[in-house]
């Protein structure tokens, strides 16, 4: 589950997570802070990788008294016929306090539909890279086995 006051704008290798895949934005990115206050703030190497990518950061200084999710986490609900269906459940103190489904066209290579969240957009994509990246590496591997 990632913040959710976490910009994501590329992804940061110099951190040694291990199982990188198993992240919640499928591996760890860098970005910026949205927080009230902290608008733009870059957090180093130890926030993204105790806070930002993770969520439930309390421990946060940047994060709000008063907000109205703790983290966000993603999945693929649906990946058929060109269409992947990406599931956002946003949690407040463990539990699922918003949820939604994302649809990605394939074929136009477009959001049919936008989130009204931009940070809740931007982990869907990045989510949905990471997936990608690996549904299509998995699909070629067989093949070059042979």
């Amino acid at each position: 589950m990632a913040c959710p006051y976490f910009m994501p704008s590329e992804k940061f290798e110099a951190i040694a997570w291990p199982h990188r895949s198993r992240l919640p934005l499928g591996d760890g990115w860098q970005g910026h802070c949205t927080a009230p206050g902290h608008e733009d703030f870059l957090p180093g190497p130890e926030e993204l990788a105790q806070f930002c990518n993770l969520g439930y950061a309390r421990a946060c200084s940047h994060l709000p008294e008063e907000r109205v999710w703790d983290a966000v986490r993603f999945s693929v609900a649906r990946d058929k016929d060109g269409l992947v269906t990406v599931l956002y459940v946003c949690e407040r103190d463990y539990r699922p306090a918003a949820h939604g489904t994302l649809d990605y066209d394939s074929a136009l290579a477009r959001w049919r539909v936008a989130h009204i969240d931009p940070r809740l957009q931007r982990m869907a994509e990045c989510y949905l890279e990471c997936y990608l990246l690996r549904r299509d590496k998995s699909a070629l591997e067989p093949a070059t086995r042979s």
